[in-house]
């Protein structure tokens, strides 16, 4: 089976709640890259997707008969195709953007880890690491944004990690960044920047809120509870 094509245009393959695809999107919207967005059921993936993605996860872009994988592999692209300037030209520092950009990634992992925890203790657990993890980027954010002056890569990949943030603390009471003002001040920035804000479906909250709930785990029941029931600021 084969993928219908409505343009020419290079084709993000999405899927609505994945954050990886949001960083790619963040970088075209960024640059101002024309392109079209397929949404993909993972759930009952096509024909032609399985036959193209060789993990069986999104983003896939794919560009005329070429198709790039790995969220960070895409954004790269994107940024080369058009100029350039959202990684450093010192090699050092461009090899130390690319390491903090695989930390966004191991933190999205561990959001996982947190909503997936079944039971009070797990998830106190992941939420200490998850903090624990933020307060190791106090000392690296230049401001205003990762890299100083200029918004980057790093910037686009922690986004969508922040996002999670916003629907963590309006459903289900949880801060994380309480004592982290550095860190919250950028994410505020980032949530402000319109490429940040467009990546994202519309409806991306409440489609995370039925998904946060659909689990089962400790934080379904805190959601359930509403968010002045739960009492997760962090002290």
């Amino acid at each position: 089976m084969q993928m219908h094509r409505s343009s020419t245009k290079p084709i993000l393959v999405s899927h609505a709640l994945c954050p990886y695809v949001q960083r790619a999107a963040i970088v075209a919207l960024e640059k101002a890259i024309d392109f079209e967005r397929i949404v993909v059921d993972l759930a009952n993936k096509p024909a032609w997707f399985i036959e193209r993605s060789p993990t069986g996860k999104v983003p896939l872009l794919i560009v005329g008969e070429t198709t790039l994988f790995e969220s960070a592999a895409i954004a790269e692209y994107l940024d080369e195709i058009s100029g350039g300037g959202m990684l450093p030209t010192d090699p050092i520092e461009r090899a130390r953007h690319r390491a903090w950009i695989e930390y966004a990634s191991g933190t999205l992992a561990e959001i996982g880890a947190l909503y997936s925890a079944g039971d009070p203790e797990t998830f106190e657990a992941k939420r200490l690491s998850l903090i624990q993890r933020f307060e190791r980027l106090t000392a690296e954010v230049q401001g205003p944004w990762f890299g100083g002056e200029w918004f980057g890569l790093v910037d686009a990949a922690f986004a969508p990690v922040f996002r999670y943030l916003d629907v963590f603390e309006r459903v289900a009471g949880l801060y994380l960044l309480t004592d982290l003002p550095i860190v919250a001040e950028w994410r505020a920035r980032l949530a402000a920047k319109p490429s940040v804000r467009e990546a994202a479906m519309p409806d991306y909250p409440a489609r995370l809120r039925a998904f946060l709930l659909a689990k089962g785990s400790h934080i379904s029941a805190l959601i359930a509870q509403g968010p002045t029931a739960a009492s997760t600021k962090a002290a």
